[in-house]
């Protein structure tokens, strides 16, 4: 039996990009490019998922109940977001669409650093280096990980918010 040494953030990411509509068959050599991740990290990545039942045996469907629960209840304490700086950079969290349009995020803007950003606000680490560019590339990628920093630093109302936005992803996936 593999030995399971814990999540990394990466594998968070490439089972949102799985998720989404492009992703939802992709090969993983296409989900590396995709994300600038090597093709070594997603496979490894995705037998992490596989051993936390986060991904079925074959790694090609995720387990969206399980992944709801981590991401909700467990997200936060084991990949946490601290503002930092301000910095330039890409929106997110309560900054970036879906969450802004529900909530009024006041004067906090919070980015991804990025030296091609559009925005000026204080800095979240995203979950991996290669995240501002690859949202750059698909916006329902961009939604899910602005998303998933909500609930990784939001308020509880925000969160909520978040919550209700993430079933509409993981239904619409568990529809495919």
């Amino acid at each position: 039996m593999a030995k399971h040494n814990g999540m990394r953030p990466q594998d968070i990411v490439v089972l949102l990009k799985k998720i989404t509509s492009e992703g939802v068959d992709m090969l993983n050599k296409d989900l590396a490019v995709s994300l600038g991740i090597s093709a070594s990290e997603i496979s490894e990545a995705l037998e992490r998922c596989r051993i936390a039942s986060l991904v079925d045996v074959s790694k090609k469907r995720v387990q969206v109940l399980a992944l709801k629960d981590f991401l909700v209840y467990g997200l936060r304490y084991v990949f946490p977001a601290q503002p930092g700086a301000i910095v330039r950079g890409v929106p997110t969290a309560v900054s970036a669409s879906p969450i802004k349009e529900a909530i009024n995020g006041g004067s906090e803007i919070f980015v991804w650093p990025y030296k091609k950003g559009t925005l000026r606000g204080q800095s979240i680490e995203p979950l991996y280096s290669s995240v501002p560019e690859a949202v750059g590339q698909d916006d329902e990628l961009y939604k899910l990980l602005a998303i998933i920093d909500t609930l990784r630093m939001g308020r509880v109302r925000e969160r909520e918010v978040a919550i209700a936005e993430l079933d509409k992803f993981l239904n619409a996936y568990g529809e495919k």
